[in-house]
């Protein structure tokens, strides 16, 4: 134990030891990068679809995209943990920028598709080499300012990338939304290349990557994922499609445990769950991906159908959570210094549950202060509970770990989104149809209001629709609470810098 701590010591100083604020602005740089490409492209559709139709699959610009980032993200945790994290930063940043090129330059929609893919499979690399970076470079007394810088990058760009979307559509072309990559993502990758070192480490030459399993995680969760994204959108759920799919994916469930319990170096290592620690953030986390479907993918079509505003305003509304998300995490330290990792997040995620169980009881139709300050309470919340954990999770692995902790926890709280634009899509539309005696789904419904031809009626189900999705992710709050209360150790074992 003495000299793998040593060892650990000795690969982490010189990461540190180059010119750390180059790094940072490179690791800032990175992370925009990943967020803005994952909600740039939606308010430009009509123009992709104008240019090179495709319209009954362009959903799959986004989800194609998602897909190949979330699959990915165990892989190349545990890339970083045997190889390095500056070669698969280098790597993944290169098959970012590669799909980027590859993207302007499509032809038709399924060659955008397929290059939105690629462009997934180097964002991967981008979200999660990026956060065990951070914890590499800090100390922990230290973590919580690079964090919140992430957290404010991530936030402002998610939010940005829609409007900045539209622009580049609107006054230059759609192909611009790809091409503004390039020279941001080249000078991110040549501050990576020239300023963050790391020491050759004596495993690299000995090391084994497991392959079979990484192809294993990769159709597993590429089905199961596809299932869930599609599944009442593409295909009804019960439908003989849905089922395939579900069915194709709890056997490769099957053979992923087959595969990694026989693995000598397995990509999702058994530790990862039964560590309490680690096994408790990544259900805890993976509770907060689906609780935040509910206010960025419903809380728009509430604010412009209920409250008639108009898409910048309802996209204001949205958007004020990011001002005091950060602000939150950065102070957080100064709670779980004196409460700890465990009770500083479950004070978060309890204040978050209270806040999202209050929405349904707005007035109604109501005044769009109402739920602005609703969100902007929720960010407060939600950032007291997830840097903590992020920040305390970290701290309790050695470097050789660090990666595929930090992927495993991403991983989980990218699933728990998707799972959760699947299960409240689903609550919505289930409420509209007993509402409106089963006539349409929210989309449809929606785009009869901004015709002018639907009645006060539909505008009330719609509301009715977005507080029943709200109490769900009341739930899925509560939810994480529990598991913190009864799973999470009382005291975060943290070891030493």
């Amino acid at each position: 134990m003495g000299s793998t701590s040593s060892a650990e010591r000795e690969a982490a100083r010189p990461a540190a030891a180059g010119r750390r604020g180059a790094v940072v602005a490179a690791l800032m740089l990175s992370m925009a990068l990943a967020a803005l490409d994952a909600t740039i492209v939606s308010t430009a559709v009509p123009q992709i679809v104008g240019d090179l139709g495709g319209f009954s699959v362009f959903s799959w610009l986004f989800s194609g995209y998602l897909l190949a980032v979330t699959v990915t993200l165990p892989l190349y945790g545990k890339l970083s943990d045997t190889f390095g994290r500056k070669p698969v930063l280098i790597a993944g940043s290169a098959l970012f920028l590669l799909g980027s090129l590859l993207c302007a330059l499509a032809w038709n929609m399924g060659a955008l598709i397929a290059f939105r893919v690629v462009q997934g499979l180097g964002g991967g690399a981008l979200q999660g080499t990026v956060q065990t970076l951070a914890a590499d470079l800090y100390p922990l007394k230290d973590r919580p300012k690079i964090q919140s810088k992430l957290s404010t990058v991530w936030a402002v760009s998610a939010v940005a990338g829609p409007g900045l979307g539209g622009v580049l559509a609107a006054y230059a072309d759609w192909r611009w939304i790809f091409l503004i990559n390039l020279p941001i993502g080249a000078l991110a990758l040549w501050l990576i290349v020239r300023h963050l070192h790391e020491p050759e480490r004596e495993a690299t030459a000995h090391a084994r990557v497991d392959w079979a399993g990484a192809l294993a995680v990769f159709a597993c969760g590429g089905v199961l994922l596809t299932a869930l994204v599609q599944g009442g959108v593409a295909w009804p759920w019960l439908s003989a499609p849905s089922l395939a799919l579900f069915g194709a994916g709890l056997a490769l469930v099957a053979v992923v445990v087959l595969v990694e319990r026989r693995a000598a170096e397995p990509i999702i290592p058994g530790w990862v769950w039964r560590r309490r620690t680690i096994a408790a953030v990544n259900l805890a986390l993976g509770a907060l991906g689906l609780l935040m479907v509910a206010p960025s993918v419903f809380l728009p079509t509430y604010a412009q159908s209920v409250l008639g505003l108009a898409p910048v305003a309802a996209g204001f509304v949205l958007s004020v959570w990011t001002l005091s998300w950060p602000v939150s995490a950065a102070l957080s330290q100064h709670v779980y210094r004196r409460i700890g990792f465990r009770n500083t997040a479950m004070l978060g995620i309890g204040t978050a549950a209270l806040i999202l169980f209050a929405f349904p009881f707005l007035p109604y139709p109501g005044q769009a202060w109402q739920p602005a300050l609703l969100m902007l309470l929720l960010g407060a919340a939600l950032g007291l509970f997830q840097l903590p954990l992020i920040v305390g999770v970290q701290s309790t692995v050695g470097w050789a770990e660090r990666g595929t902790t930090t992927a495993s926890v991403l991983f989980c709280r990218q699933t728990g989104q998707t799972i959760g634009a699947a299960v409240f899509g689903a609550v919505a539309n289930g409420v509209l149809a007993a509402r409106l005696g089963g006539a349409g789904d929210l989309d449809s419904v929606t785009r009869a209001l901004d015709s002018g031809s639907a009645p006060e009626a539909t505008r009330r189900a719609i509301a009715d629709a977005v507080h029943a999705v709200y109490l769900g992710a009341a739930c899925a709050a509560a939810l994480a609470f529990l598991v913190l209360l009864f799973l999470a150790p009382r005291k975060f074992p943290v070891l030493k810098d």
